[in-house]
C-alpha cells in the first residue's frame, strides 16, 4: 500500500518545536502536546529529526546510541507513547536514519581504536603520508578537510562532515548487518519508515586522490556508486518485512540516477530529495549566492516532475534557509506564503511541509557569528576568515545561508518564549514572533495558517491533486502555470512569482483565490495564486 503518495508530510525538528519542562529545548512530550495541530493541519505522517543519543556535534546527525533517546528529547517511553497518540490520530512516524556516519562517541567507534579489535574495520582508518601529509586530498561538506588524526590509533580516520561525524566502512560486512538490526528495531516499535541522511554516499569505491574541486574533492569516489544501491537493496529486503517507507536525500543527483533509486522495480528507496531546485538561487556553492529568477526555477520544477514519477516536494527543511525570503517577497510576506502553499501543495508528489512555514515563520535576525549554533555555519566562517574575506562580508554570506535560519524555534505566541519555552531558548527566537504566531493566526480566516489548513483539505480530498499527471502550461520570467488532470477531471494552476501584476491567457472558474476573487479574467494580482476548475 503506497499511503505516502497520498499523504502530507510534516517536518518536525525536535530541539525547536516545543519543550515541555522549562530547560529550553524542545522535546518527545512537548511534540505530543501539539499533536492537535499537527492532525488540525491534515498531515498523514511527521519526519522526526533525529532523537537518538547523541553529543550533539551536529545537533542529533551524530548519533552515538541508534537504540536509546537524547536524555534532553525524554525516554524511549517518551517516544513509544508518541508512536501510539500520534498512531489514534491517524499520524504516522518517520524517522531519520543516520548511517553514513555515526559519532565518534560511539561504541563502535570507540571499540575500533583497537587494531585487534572486532570493530576495528567499522570504519575508514588510514597512515598518513610523508610529512605529516593526510591520507588522500578529499574534502568534506562542512569546508574543511575529512580526516583526522585519533592519537589512541595513531591514524587517520575519514569524517565527509564535522570531525565527530566518522564514516562507516560498509566494506566491513558486519557493518550492514549492525544497520538492518537497527532497522527492525525500531519498525518493531511501530514506525512507519525512515527518511534516510545522505544516503547516496554511504559507498566509497576506493580512497584515492580525487579531481581537484572547489568543494568536495574526491566526491567522484562516493557518489551514487553501484555499491550504493547494493547496500540500499539488502536494507530494503528487511524494509519490506514491515512494509516500511522509505525517501532518500540524495545530493548531486540527477533525474537519471534519482529513477534508478527510486525505480518501484529495484527495491532500493520509494523516493528522494533533489536538490536541483534549491540550487537555482547560487553559484555552485550555497554560500555564493546570486539572483533569484524564477524562470530557471520553474524549468527546474517542471523538468522534475515530468522526469520523474513521484517527487519528493519541499520548499524548506532543517538544512535551508526559510522560503519565504527567498522565493517570496519580505514586502509581500502573507501573498507570497500563500502562493508557495499552493505551489507545495498542488504538485505532484509527496508534499513536505517543514516546522513554521504554515504559519510564514522567517530566516533568523540574528546580528552576529556568536548568535549561531551551527557547526557548518562556524566551520564555513573559519575558511572565509582564512581566506581574508572582511567581516561584514562573512557575515552577509553566513547570515543569508546558515542552516540555523530554519532551526529558530516555533513561534506559538507572542511575548517571550514564544509558547515554546517558559527558560531559556537553546536558541534565540525571531523577535517577529510578536506578530508571526500561531495564536495571532488561528482565529483569522485570511492567514497563512488558516490557508495552508484550507489547501490540505483540498489536496486530501482531491484525487487529481492527489494522484493526477502534471502537464506545464507556462514557464515565464513571472507566471507558472500547470494542468493537474486524471480522466476526465482537471485543475489548473497559476502563480505569479513578482511584486508586480501579471496576465494570462488562462481564464475560468476559480477553485481557490489567494485574492479572494470568485472569477479568473487572467489579471493576477502580485504574488496571487489561483486554481482553475
Amino acid at each position: 500500500m503506497e499511503w505516502w503518495k497520498d499523504a502530507i508530510i510534516y517536518q518536525i525538528y525536535p530541539r525547536s518545536f516545543q519543550d515541555s519542562n522549562g530547560d529550553g529545548i524542545g522535546d518527545i512530550p512537548g511534540i505530543i502536546s501539539r499533536l492537535d495541530h499537527l492532525q488540525a493541519l491534515g498531515v498523514g505522517a511527521v519526519w522526526l529529526s533525529p532523537v537518538y543519543a547523541s553529543p550533539n556535534a551536529d545537533n542529533g546527525y551524530d548519533i552515538s546510541n541508534y537504540r536509546e533517546i537524547n536524555p534532553e528529547y525524554g525516554t524511549m517511553e517518551d517516544m513509544e507513547r508518541l508512536i501510539a497518540e500520534a498512531g489514534r490520530r491517524g499520524i504516522r512516524i518517520i524517522m531519520d536514519l543516520v548511517i553514513n556516519h555515526t559519532s565518534t562517541d560511539h561504541y563502535w567507534f570507540r571499540q575500533s581504536r583497537d587494531k585487534n579489535s572486532p570493530y576495528a574495520n567499522y570504519y575508514y582508518w588510514r597512515h598518513g603520508g610523508a610529512d605529516g601529509a593526510l591520507p588522500n586530498n578529499w574534502t568534506g561538506f562542512f569546508g574543511e578537510d575529512c580526516w583526522e588524526f585519533d592519537p589512541q590509533r595513531c591514524e587517520y580516520y575519514l569524517h565527509l562532515f564535522a570531525k565527530h561525524q566518522a564514516d562507516l566502512n560498509y566494506h566491513e560486512p558486519a557493518v550492514l548487518e549492525e544497520v538492518k538490526d537497527i532497522l527492525r528495531f525500531w519498525l518493531r516499535k511501530g514506525v512507519a519508515g525512515f527518511r534516510c541522511d545522505v544516503i547516496n554516499i554511504l559507498w566509497k569505491d576506493s580512497l584515492d586522490n580525487g579531481k581537484k574541486r572547489l568543494a568536495l574533492t574526491g566526491s567522484e569516489h562516493y557518489l551514487s556508486l553501484e555499491g550504493t544501491h547494493e547496500i540500499l537493496r539488502q536494507l530494503r529486503e528487511v524494509l519490506d518485512e514491515y512494509n516500511a517507507f522509505t525517501v532518500g536525500e540524495t545530493v548531486f543527483v540527477t533525474p537519471a540516477q534519482a529513477r534508478d533509486l527510486c525505480a518501484s522495480d529495484r527495491r532500493e528507496l520509494d523516493m528522494v530529495f533533489s536538490f536541483e531546485h534549491m540550487e537555482c538561487d547560487q553559484w555552485f556553492l550555497k554560500w555564493f549566492k546570486r539572483k533569484f529568477r524564477p524562470r530557471v526555477f520553474f524549468e527546474c520544477l517542471t523538468k522534475w516532475q515530468q522526469e520523474l514519477d513521484w517527487n519528493a516536494l519541499y520548499l524548506e527543511n532543517h538544512d535551508q534557509p526559510r522560503s519565504i525570503p527567498r522565493f517570496g517577497s519580505a514586502g509581500h510576506w502573507r501573498e507570497s506564503g500563500k502562493l508557495l502553499a499552493v505551489l507545495l501543495l498542488t504538485l505532484r508528489g509527496t508534499p513536505f511541509i517543514y516546522q513554521g512555514q504554515e504559519i510564514g515563520m522567517v530566516n533568523f535576525d540574528f546580528s552576529r557569528m556568536r548568535q549561531l549554533n551551527d557547526v557548518e555555519s562556524k566551520n564555513v566562517e573559519k575558511v572565509l576568515r582564512r581566506l581574508h574575506i572582511p567581516q561584514k562580508l562573512r557575515w552577509k554570506i553566513i547570515s543569508r545561508t546558515s542552516r540555523d535560519n530554519a532551526r529558530t524555534p516555533f513561534q506559538w505566541e507572542a511575548g517571550p518564549g514564544a509558547g515554546f519555552t517558559v527558560g531559556r531558548p537553546w536558541l534565540g527566537i525571531n523577535h517577529n514572533c510578536e506578530s508571526v504566531n500561531l495564536a495571532e493566526q488561528e482565529n483569522d480566516s485570511d492567514s497563512i495558517w488558516s490557508w495552508y489548513k484550507d489547501l490540505a483539505a483540498l489536496r486530501n480530498g482531491s484525487e487529481v491533486l492527489r494522484r493526477g499527471s502534471f502537464t506545464p502550461l507556462e514557464t515565464g520570467d513571472q507566471v507558472f502555470a500547470y494542468r493537474r488532470a486524471l480522466g476526465e477531471e482537471a485543475l489548473t494552476v497559476v502563480l505569479n512569482f513578482s511584486d508586480k501584476p501579471a496576465r494570462t491567457a488562462l481564464q475560468g472558474g476559480v477553485v481557490r483565490s489567494s485574492a479572494g476573487r470568485d472569477r479568473f479574467d487572467g489579471h493576477l494580482e502580485p504574488w496571487e495564486a489561483v486554481i482553475l476548475d
